[in-house]
């Protein structure tokens, strides 16, 4: 499924961003110990983190905090 980050602000899509960085640490962790079942997930999560970057990047081109 993918998220409208581009409604989102500048300090949303840094939250975002955090809050994803994290799940993507936990889920490779849990790769590593052989615990994580649905290992698309990281992927998944990493072209999340792609989109917001993209968001943040167009709204720092476009000088605007909205």
């Amino acid at each position: 499924m993918k998220n409208n980050y581009a409604n989102l602000s500048i300090e949303e899509l840094n939250n975002e961003e955090n809050k994803l960085r994290s799940e993507l640490f936990n889920l490779t962790f849990q790769n590593k110990v052989g615990q994580l079942q649905d290992t698309a997930r990281i992927r998944t999560v990493k072209k999340n983190i792609a989109r917001v970057k993209t968001a943040l990047k167009l709204k720092n081109i476009a000088g605007g905090n909205n």
